[in-house]
């Protein structure tokens, strides 16, 4: 059977694509331009430049054209992109805006223009420059209270904080008490480092301070590691009393405390935090990557004065420095206001996206939080999770079962599903695909 005209327009360019003759970043014809050069109509240069876009090897940018996207580099389904192998990507939480470009050339264009761009290309401070770690502190008084600037060392992003933790903190072999449910970036990094993690219940993504106690009793725990506001995968925030609670058992079995606030923007009034409430044995982690942008891997650690040295040790050890092309970007982002509007933006995305998803799976027993672009779907009873991840990717949607998030041997059947990078547009129908399957599996 003949292909369609757009098909094999589609087709041609993606050999070309995939050959070469068209580099990553290089402009396309307008769609007239286009159907002009090819002698087809105008509707069926869109279709086929829509064709590319679904294969996720051109992407459109409002206002400035149709461009090559670099095939070396994962999708980010930032901007109407596909995943990889043709599946909408449910995994992985890529965030993002069609705004995003345009902030990031208008910040290019301040550093281009202000300052020592020389002092750039040099070795950093390993800790971060100290103006930037100033303007990362005053940043975070708000949420956080005052924060020393000492104390405040820059990462390159918020992973490569936990990795640092991990480095310079801990030895082979000790054991970290974490959620039965948790984030598997800290996973790996405990698998990386030899270090036990030892599961302990709760309650809808929040620890029990009864279970973590008998952890203590029963082994020696060497800390706990903990996500309180917006947990992953769960999106819970975990109320003050409890907080305390575990504070007081962390001081009483001393317990380093490690508070990743991966997601913490998206929860506009937050209990107080770990590092304000016990500064002397908290380490928190933050980053840039979900309220900015992904690919700008830039985070920051908040630690006890007696811990800094070690920890500048793991980062001097890892990376040197945090590009200072990076943090200079951010912080200025930080001074004029953006990273503030760009929060508001993705708490209002997120929010838009949850109502999509509470329509579509209204009655189910989900976990999510309001302003967050990932939910959870605990499965019926008797109901596997692999069945309907593997029914979902002959559908074209990749998702997530429970088993990189479980830190106990027996795996929740349950789906994570991320959908912050999808197109709004498309949600619907996506989860309407889920649903069915879901629901398909729960009748056999």
């Amino acid at each position: 059977m003949k292909k369609a005209r757009y098909i094999r327009l589609a087709d041609m360019l993606s050999t070309a694509i995939s050959e070469g003759r068209l580099a990553p970043g290089t402009k396309l014809p307008t769609h007239r331009a286009f159907a002009e050069q090819f002698k087809v109509a105008l509707a069926t240069a869109t279709r086929a430049y829509g064709e590319l876009e679904r294969r996720g090897l051109i992407v459109g940018e409002a206002g400035r054209g149709t461009y090559v996207r670099d095939p070396g580099l994962p999708p980010t389904l930032g901007v109407r992109q596909t995943a990889s192998e043709g599946l909408v990507d449910l995994v992985f939480n890529m965030p993002g805006d069609s705004a995003d470009a345009e902030m990031l050339r208008a910040g290019l264009r301040r550093l281009a223009a202000a300052g020592d761009l020389e002092a750039m290309l040099r070795y950093q401070p390993h800790g971060g420059r100290t103006h930037e770690r100033r303007i990362i502190a005053e940043s975070l008084t708000s949420t956080l209270g005052p924060i020393d600037p000492e104390c405040l060392l820059v990462t390159s992003g918020g992973q490569h904080g936990l990795a640092t933790i991990a480095l310079g903190l801990f030895r082979r072999g000790e054991r970290i008490a974490a959620d039965t449910l948790t984030y598997p970036g800290f996973k790996s990094v405990a698998a990386l480092q030899g270090l036990e993690i030892v599961p302990v219940e709760g309650r809808r993504g929040v620890m029990d301070p009864d279970d973590l106690e008998r952890q203590c009793h029963a082994s020696k725990l060497r800390a706990v590691y903990l996500m309180p506001t917006v947990h992953n995968p769960l999106g819970a925030v975990m109320d003050e009393a409890t907080r305390r609670r575990l504070i007081e058992i962390a001081r009483e079995h001393d317990l380093l405390i490690i508070e990743d606030a991966a997601y913490a923007f998206l929860e506009p009034a937050p209990p107080s935090s770990f590092v304000f409430l016990a500064p002397e044995r908290t380490v928190h982690v933050g980053g840039f990557s979900k309220s900015l942008a992904t690919g700008l891997r830039l985070g920051y650690m908040i630690a006890p004065a007696h811990h800094t040295d070690r920890l500048l040790e793991a980062i001097r050890a890892t990376t040197w420095n945090a590009p200072a092309l990076i943090s200079g970007l951010v912080t200025g982002w930080v001074e004029d206001g953006t990273l503030i509007r760009s929060e508001e933006n993705r708490r209002r995305d997120g929010a838009q996206r949850q109502q999509i998803w509470q329509a579509a799976f209204g009655g189910s027993p989900i976990l999510s939080h309001r302003n967050a672009g990932f939910a959870w779907l605990p499965l019926e009873k008797g109901v596997r999770a692999e069945p309907i991840v593997a029914r979902l990717k002959e559908n074209g949607i990749s998702v997530s079962g429970a088993e990189p998030f479980a830190t106990t041997v027996a795996v929740p059947q349950a789906l994570r599903l991320a959908f912050g990078g999808v197109h709004k547009d498309d949600l619907k129908g996506i989860f309407q695909i889920v649903r069915e399957v879901v629901d398909e599996a729960s009748r056999s």
